[in-house]
């Protein structure tokens, strides 16, 4: 996975993996089982705490926000953070029954940031987009 962040540009799969290799070469097995508990948690929390920074630094005011959620661009955000929550959800309960589903996610990131121009900001989004397609193959297993 180092080798691959490296080649594909990605510097956050790259330095995922190396933290990885650093707690397999310490014996520090028990940061694994935090890891694979609170893991996500810890991500999505620092993922809200960068989100939330123009609030807290006066940035954006709350008057912004109201007078934006008032136009379609703003209302168009409030569905489209409805949809990805949900798809969120769904694509966690996917991460959780088929758990050696991230190795393809991985590889599509990959993808994504090579050929795509993509920011790999978002397995469980990912998780959920494959959630939404599956019930599709059993279309063309008949």
């Amino acid at each position: 996975m180092l080798l691959i962040g490296i080649l594909a540009k990605s510097s956050l799969i790259a330095t995922a993996a190396s933290l990885l290799l650093i707690v397999k070469f310490t014996n520090l097995n028990f940061i694994y089982s935090i890891l694979d508990r609170r893991g996500l948690e810890i991500g999505l929390l620092f993922l809200m705490l960068s989100i939330m920074v123009p609030l807290a630094n006066g940035s954006v005011s709350v008057n912004d926000i109201t007078r934006n959620l008032v136009t379609l661009p703003g209302a168009l955000a409030v569905a489209g953070g409805a949809g990805a929550t949900y798809l969120n959800a769904r694509g966690l309960t996917l991460l959780r029954a088929d758990p050696e589903i991230v190795f393809g996610m991985v590889l599509g990131s990959i993808f994504g940031i090579v050929f795509l121009n993509g920011v790999p900001v978002g397995p469980l989004m990912a998780a959920g987009i494959t959630a939404m397609f599956l019930p599709l193959t059993r279309l063309f297993k008949r």
